[in-house]
């Protein structure tokens, strides 16, 4: 009888084995494989003409609040301007003082999203091509080389990955 239970735990550990052994793993560098890729670099470009618009236009708000704000300097030290000119003049700047921060956190709000836009088909073009990979050559898991803390070159599947994205 213990021979019978020896050998069905022998059984499952020898099972169990084979198993573990019989999955293969794989890791990718997909920070490398995002900034070689055409689409990453165009989108990019993209993003930093879309930020020096925004940035030109907001810099063009606040030198135009700055010259206002001398020029209502000026008038007050000169004793043209009442004391309730001088109060609505001010509500009047701080009122463009605030449009100029609402605008500062429209344009990153606006940047973000036209960024997510932009990358999003390409994360997903990376993550398809992984899981091609994966499927085409029998890989159970991939990982991402930033993640991870030890891998062999031969489990390196980033070049398989690069030319499934034609790179």
């Amino acid at each position: 009888m213990k021979f019978f239970k020896f050998a069905f735990v022998a059984l499952v550990l020898l099972v169990a084995t084979a198993t573990v052994s019989a999955q293969k793993f794989g890791y990718v560098n997909s920070a490398e494989l995002l900034s070689e890729l055409p689409a990453t670099k165009a989108a990019e470009s993209n993003l930093e003409a879309l930020q020096k618009q925004l940035q030109k236009q907001g810099q063009g708000m606040v030198e135009t609040f700055q010259t206002d704000y001398q020029k209502l300097q000026e008038q007050a030290q000169q004793g043209t301007l009442s004391p309730k000119q001088q109060q609505e003049e001010a509500a009047k700047l701080q009122a463009r003082e605030e449009e100029i921060a609402n605008f500062e956190q429209k344009m990153m709000a606006d940047l973000q999203k036209k960024r997510q836009t932009l990358l999003t088909p390409i994360y997903d073009s990376i993550n398809n091509a992984i899981k091609e990979v994966a499927e085409e050559n029998g890989f159970q898991f991939i990982f991402d080389e930033q993640v991870l803390l030890y891998g062999q070159d031969s489990q390196d599947v980033t070049a398989m990955v690069r030319a499934k994205l034609g790179m």
